[in-house]
């Protein structure tokens, strides 16, 4: 048993989705199919959560702009035999869904409206398979894949989920299951998400569970490169990684691959594929156990939108442990999370996504404590395998604000 995992570029629009419809039927071996929400969808669906909660009327037209992109993909797919029955009870849940007051916890009301995409993509995937007559069973992962409640980054209860996930993949009279990526739901049938991005690692939480031959993500690209092809020009594919060596890049912010995806894979030593759904007879990248040193390239992470703060005590105090644990706890229950922290005598530095950040909130929580200096757009450039050559051209006529240098890795902070 395998499972593949596609991301939205894959099921964009019609013609994408046969072209995953047939890789589908190319595989003779037992599947699992999980796959993310069609396009930008999801990006799309946050505008309509925003709108949602702040009870805007403009929620109507994001809803019908959503519904129109999948209406227009049916009619394309199913030829004019009308939307299939599903996909219009799952526009029908979301409407009665947005005619509803939303409660006063953003995060959860995310989670009810986001889960969406991915729920009408499986579903037209799902009959689409059927119609053309590949039998499928959808499955609402939902239903097995169990977390907490921590809304917009649940943590997965693996006892349960493993117990459940067995109960509904059967392969006792079924060769192929569609089911969702990124989403989950608590004990009490409330709907989670698993972070952005999560699909990849709904293919690896399943992957594991059923004892999988393999893990399988289809991609845009031939497999993981040397850096974005759309940031740097002469990318190297690279055809073997280590599973520690897959994990320093995603947690440098490396967006083949969701960063928790790793951990069950490599605790069953199962392999990981990342493959082009444009060209899926070519090998693509492995990432497995590899007990020997391989020669790597030099390896390009850039992260955008980053904003560096320094903090520094007013009473001119060193920087303490309770300094640390205290910003860093403030900034954990505001769930910002951390892309580097450094430390001097006098000084924190915390390097922070942009987007995640209420600054207001920071900045007022923090006041009475530290001096408060940040500054904004900059890019965290991570190269790892680098050379002194390869540093020397990096940040060639750049401003760095900050640098770190282990035995593999350099980071560096800059302007661009």
């Amino acid at each position: 048993m395998k499972v593949y995992k596609f991301g939205g570029a894959s099921v964009k629009d019609a013609e994408a989705v046969k072209n995953v419809v047939k890789i589908i039927n190319s595989q003779e071996e037992e599947l699992v199919v999980v796959v993310s929400a069609m396009g930008k969808i999801t990006n799309l669906l946050e505008t309509l959560v925003k709108a949602y909660f702040e009870k805007a009327d403009r929620k109507w037209e994001i809803f019908q702009q959503f519904k129109n992109y999948h209406l227009e993909i049916v009619n394309s797919l199913f030829e004019g035999n009308g939307t299939p029955q599903a996909v219009s009870d799952l526009f029908e849940e979301l409407e009665f869904k947005l005619k509803k007051l939303p409660s006063f916890d953003y995060n959860y009301e995310y989670d009810q409206i986001i889960c969406f995409g991915e729920l009408v993509s499986t579903q037209i995937v799902s009959d689409y398979l059927n119609f053309t007559g590949s039998v499928n069973q959808w499955i609402d992962v939902r239903n097995c894949l169990r977390t907490d409640d921590l809304y917009r980054d649940a943590s997965v209860d693996w006892g349960l989920t493993e117990e459940l996930v067995t109960e509904v993949f059967l392969f006792d009279k079924q060769k192929v299951y569609i089911t969702q990526g990124f989403i989950g739901s608590t004990i009490t049938n409330q709907t989670t998400t698993l972070g952005r991005e999560g699909s990849d690692f709904t293919a690896a939480i399943l992957g594991n569970v059923l004892n999988a031959k393999s893990v399988t993500i289809w991609k845009d690209v031939s497999g993981v490169l040397s850096a974005d092809p759309k940031k740097m020009k002469d990318t190297v594919k690279i055809s073997d990684l280590s599973y520690r060596e897959a994990v320093e890049m995603t947690h440098s912010g490396a967006q083949v691959i969701h960063p928790k995806t790793m951990k069950p894979l490599h605790n069953k030593g199962i392999p990981l594929y990342v493959k082009s759904f444009l060209a899926p007879e070519e090998p693509g990248t492995v990432i497995h156990a590899i007990d020997h040193k391989i020669g790597l390239p030099p390896i390009f992470i850039m992260k955008e939108n980053q904003v560096l703060i320094t903090l520094t005590p007013k009473d001119f105090s060193f920087i303490s442990i309770e300094d640390i644990d205290r910003v860093v706890n403030f900034l954990l229950e505001n769930r910002v999370k951390i892309t580097l922290m450094q430390q001097s005598a006098i000084d924190l530095n915390l390097v922070l996504d942009a987007p995640e950040a209420n600054w207001e909130e920071i900045f007022s929580e923090l006041a009475p404590y530290y001096s408060v200096r940040y500054n904004t757009d900059l890019t965290l450039i991570t190269i790892r395998h680098y050379t002194e050559e390869v540093l020397d051209w990096m940040v060639k006529e750049k401003d760095i604000y900050l640098e770190q240098h282990s035995r593999l890795t350099a980071r560096m902070l800059v302007k661009q």
